[in-house]
């Protein structure tokens, strides 16, 4: 399910229904109200619980609007559903990913059908008010046509027909159907163009048995690139939404001084490359159908602190649903809210207090920046208006707010009244925002989020290292956190083999998406042993990140321009960046980046 954790809004007309109704159980509702869920055999119990009283009409499904509120689960829990997503449904989550809807699942052999796994999680999930999104994907381990392929392309019929019976079978209970998890992962590098084929037998298979479902083009990353491709190489019209699975740029957020704006620049650059690509299709909804972090990695706080600024920058962008990865750690390891054994991280509170306070359908009114440099999202929540603000990673600035507030920490639910606070890089959710940040942040709201600065007509951006690292619009991972400031040769630079000096990011303001030719110079030299040195550059292109030719320096006599003119750049931070210079004993003074006349 997880692929690359390590390293949305505009709904269509027909999800304006009415809300959700609750559990029309009433002691069902009131023991799960009134429980404290922390362990696997609580959750048990009220699977069972839940099970030995049914709603009527189970086969029914009652679709609210989606909530941007979700949960994601790998292979192994989605088997038992009764162990670990009554805890979720207790603190308000509505919606799920995935179920066993896989061509293994309910196809084990060519012609037979076997509904029991989707089957029992289509009840569990109408019983509890639960809306499943469906995954379709494989090939059958009968289908040799397609070996060694791992996408059905040499057996479209047989896709076709697994697609279309699964779809049938689920009789409206489903509405959003994904087309395969985060490719090309899981399709052996297949060229987009082979999944766009995937992609159109499967929206004409569903669209047959169900016209009013919907299905998703989906990518892993933020690989944009590859949406692009096989938008334009057959998908194009054949999708009803997109999701991506923003692991790394979302790791970029936390652990990089700055760089929120590159997670902010998501959905932004999808509806560029929509626009461009599919226009019938610009205001689809984005889905975020797979995001989370390793909490043992991470440790268990700043886990937590994730989720509150995935979900505040994700809702502010736009995102229509993001469905955490995961409720419960399994097979892809400690990401869960919960534990193996069901007990509750600090994500899990965190992400109760986000829907309490926000409630399932929060309004974004804009954003503004404390102290001129503190992140602060303001929201219109369940009962008042939200400001989820924290400061730059690495840095701690009091804040005043001008009056006294109600401030609740997310982490704990806590809750003290003050008019000033000391911001660090965990959010704070301050209820009740004072009259005027609220209204500066609703004149925010349609302004470019800045970087530094708005280099939104800028021509050029760069980078200047030294006693100082001066960023204009220009980023590096590594920044000034762990430069090495080098003074030398009478100017100043950086070595280049500093860990994550070599990774740049341009403004989202300055240059996504769109092929405009551009030049990227380098300003460098030999070190002051004059050993050999080159220069590769890796940039995102229209096919994926792309390597361009090798700039030998030529020695350590004075600084060099190696530079390189580019035309077929797309930048879509996939990763968190969009260009990379390799590791090497060379020392670096400047990057810049500019645009060319067409």
């Amino acid at each position: 399910m997880k692929q690359n954790a390590e390293l949305i809004m505009g709904l269509t007309s027909t999800d304006n229904q009415l809300p959700r109704s609750h559990c029309k159980t009433m002691n069902v509702t009131n023991f799960i109200t009134r429980f404290q869920t922390t362990h696997l055999a609580v959750g048990a119990l009220l699977g069972c619980i839940c099970c030995l009283f049914p709603i009527e009409g189970v086969s029914a499904v009652d679709f609210s609007p989606l909530s941007p509120f979700g949960i994601g689960t790998c292979y192994q829990r989605s088997g038992d559903l009764t162990n670990w997503l009554p805890p979720m449904i207790k603190i308000g989550i509505t919606n799920l990913r995935a179920c066993r809807s896989g061509f293994g699942d309910v196809e084990p052999a060519e012609g037979k059908w076997r509904w029991d796994k989707l089957d029992n999680d289509l009840r569990y999930a109408a019983a509890n008010h639960i809306e499943l999104f469906a995954l379709l994907n494989g090939k059958g381990k009968w289908n040799t046509k397609d070996l060694p392929k791992t996408l059905p392309i040499n057996n479209l019929p047989a896709w076709s027909t697994y697609v279309r019976e699964t779809v049938k079978h689920a009789n409206g209970r489903i509405r959003y159907w994904e087309v395969w998890n985060e490719p090309p992962n899981g399709t052996s590098d297949a060229p987009a163009s082979d999944y766009a084929k995937v992609v159109v037998a499967a929206y004409d298979a569903a669209k047959a048995s169900d016209p009013s479902c919907r299905v998703g083009l989906a990518a892993k990353s933020v690989d944009l690139n590859y949406l692009d491709q096989a938008i334009k190489t057959g998908a194009k019209d054949h999708f009803d939404y997109l999701t991506l699975h923003p692991y790394e740029v979302l790791g970029c957020a936390l652990n990089r001084v700055g760089t929120e704006p590159v997670f902010m620049s998501i959905v932004p650059t999808a509806r560029k490359m929509l626009a461009a690509t599919n226009p019938s299709k610009a205001n689809v909804p984005i889905i975020f159908t797979e995001l989370g972090c390793n909490a043992a990695k991470l440790g268990v706080a700043v886990h937590a602190q994730a989720l509150v600024k995935a979900y505040t920058m994700g809702i502010a962008q736009g995102v229509a649903c993001i469905n955490w990865f995961e409720g419960m750690d399994g097979d892809s390891g400690p990401m869960g809210l919960l534990q193996a054994d069901g007990t509750p991280r600090p994500a899990y509170t965190a992400m109760a207090q986000m829907i309490q306070h926000l409630g399932q359908y929060p309004q974004y009114l804009g954003w503004v920046l404390l102290n001129d440099k503190d992140y602060g999202f303001v929201f219109q929540g369940a009962k008042s208006t939200v400001l989820i603000t924290w400061a730059p990673k690495g840095a701690t600035n009091e804040v005043d707010f001008g009056q006294t507030v109600q401030i609740v920490d997310p982490m704990t639910g806590n809750t003290t009244t003050n008019k000033t606070r000391l911001l660090t890089t965990a959010p704070i959710f301050v209820i009740g925002v004072p009259a005027e940040l609220s209204k500066q942040a609703q004149s925010n709201k349609a302004r470019p989020f800045p970087w530094g600065g708005d280099y939104t007509s800028a021509k050029s951006v760069s980078v200047t290292f030294g006693d100082k690292t001066v960023e204009n619009g220009l980023h590096t991972h590594a920044g000034e956190a762990i430069a090495a400031d080098v003074i030398t040769y009478g100017g100043s630079a950086r070595v280049g083999n500093v860990p994550g000096g070599n990774v740049y990011m341009v403004d989202p303001n300055f240059l996504s998406y769109t092929t405009t030719p551009i030049q990227i110079t380098a300003v460098v030299r030999r070190n002051p042993a004059n050993d050999p040195a080159e220069l590769d550059l890796e940039y995102e292109s229209t096919t994926g990140y792309k390597k361009a030719p090798m700039y030998e320096i030529p020695d350590n006599t004075e600084w060099h321009n190696a530079t390189w003119t580019i035309d077929d750049s797309q930048f879509v931070s996939k990763y968190g960046f969009n260009f990379r210079f390799d590791a090497g004993t060379y020392y670096i003074q400047s990057v810049t980046v500019t645009k060319l006349a067409r």
